[in-house]
């Protein structure tokens, strides 16, 4: 088992390492991005990359906490599925309504790689393969896809 401290800079190592692959990686509009923390410029709505010792997911978070508004962003997702799609090359999983590691409630759009851990440094490369081409895709979808949302902002 590893200790908290070691789970903390292998957690910090990996996504330093997926940060420094990434930094000459344009965006779809072709300038620099900050790919971990990526900002979609809508409240409430971020593209999340996470990782442990089972398994890896990207995805959509909608976090707004008026239930009725978080609804709202997923139905609009939903009218944008087929870009989606059609950017990623493939169908995603939709959960309208589940609950984040603290407890809050949120909806979410996501890819999950199973089996994989983190903490091996030898399944790092598994693990950038996996997020690189889909926070691009999501990147090269927002692009276009954003405007879905501009009543909503």
């Amino acid at each position: 088992m590893y200790s908290k401290n070691e789970i903390t800079q292998l957690r910090q190592a990996f996504w330093t390492t997926f940060g420094h692959y990434m930094q000459p990686v344009p965006s779809a509009e072709g300038v620099p991005i900050n790919w971990i923390n990526y900002k979609t410029g809508l409240k409430h709505v971020y593209f999340r990359m996470q990782a442990d010792n089972r398994h890896a997911t990207i995805g959509i978070e909608l976090t707004h906490p008026d239930a009725g508004l978080r609804e709202l962003f997923f139905e609009q997702f939903r009218e944008v599925r087929p870009m989606l799609e059609e950017a990623t090359g493939e169908v995603w999983a939709w959960e309208p309504a589940a609950v984040d590691a603290n407890g809050y409630p949120l909806s979410r759009i996501y890819r999950e790689l199973r089996p994989t851990n983190l903490f091996n440094r030898e399944q790092w490369p598994e693990l950038i393969s996996f997020f690189k081409p889909r926070i691009m895709a999501l990147d090269e979808f927002w692009s276009t896809g954003q405007y879905a949302f501009d009543e909503l902002r």
